[in-house]
């Protein structure tokens, strides 16, 4: 009796020892921001610019421009390292579309350098990372699509039509943006500035993709025009 006493106590004492642990190599999910280096350098100091959340994932929020520009840095190597394993087509498609995935991790990121407006700012930058999700589903399935399907029904114009529609919610998310902007700091405004860019220069490419995948009518597509 005592020796089953004393295994149940070590059980739970186990449990919630290894419920109390942090993984180093947290993935992104939503607005939760992957944290590998900065998570294990900067956990061992107690520092609480890092927030485990209910789902234990991580979101890193920088406490200077200098940080900031180090978890960009970082999460952009990251990036490179998890399309390795991918296909070329998906490749591709990541490649293209990690451009808004990184804005979103940096507004993310800058929301307590934001004053006041840092909120608003995160809010938009989660509304960004929902569309990235569904855009590159999307673009997948126009990269994917047979050339065989492509020649006699054209391009996927479903897809093209899903891609065309967040690019105009996404214009006007960045028409909020470039407001905030005005409010921050000089500093902050430039980095927010150089996201905004890479924003604007995702959404006309995207909206090239769905324009030329519509017009690919293929051979036997008229029929529906």
């Amino acid at each position: 009796m005592f020796l089953a006493i004393v295994f149940l106590m070590s059980t739970v004492i186990f449990a919630t020892c290894s419920c109390g642990e942090v993984n180093s190599k947290a993935e992104y999910k939503g607005d939760q921001i992957s944290a590998q280096g900065l998570l294990s350098q900067n956990a061992t100091k107690g520092e609480k610019n890092i927030i485990q959340t209910s789902n234990k994932s991580i979101r890193i929020m920088a406490r200077n421009v200098t940080e900031l520009k180090q978890i960009i840095q970082q999460r952009q190597q990251e990036m490179v390292q998890e399309i390795q394993g991918l296909n070329e087509k998906k490749q591709n498609v990541y490649q293209n579309q990690n451009r808004v995935r990184l804005a979103v991790h940096s507004l993310l990121a800058m929301e307590n350098l934001s004053g006041g407006i840092g909120q608003n700012i995160s809010k938009i930058a989660r509304e960004f990372n929902n569309s990235v999700q569904a855009t590159i589903k999307a673009e997948e399935k126009i990269q994917t699509r047979g050339r065989f399907i492509k020649f006699f029904f054209g391009g996927d114009s479903e897809s093209a039509e899903k891609i065309e529609k967040e690019v105009q919610q996404n214009q006007r998310r960045i028409q909020k943006l470039k407001q905030l902007k005005e409010k921050c700091s000089e500093e902050v405004k430039t980095i927010l500035q150089e996201q905004i860019q890479n924003m604007e220069q995702e959404q006309m490419r995207l909206q090239e993709l769905s324009q030329e995948e519509k017009k690919n009518k293929g051979l036997f597509g008229w029929l529906w025009k």
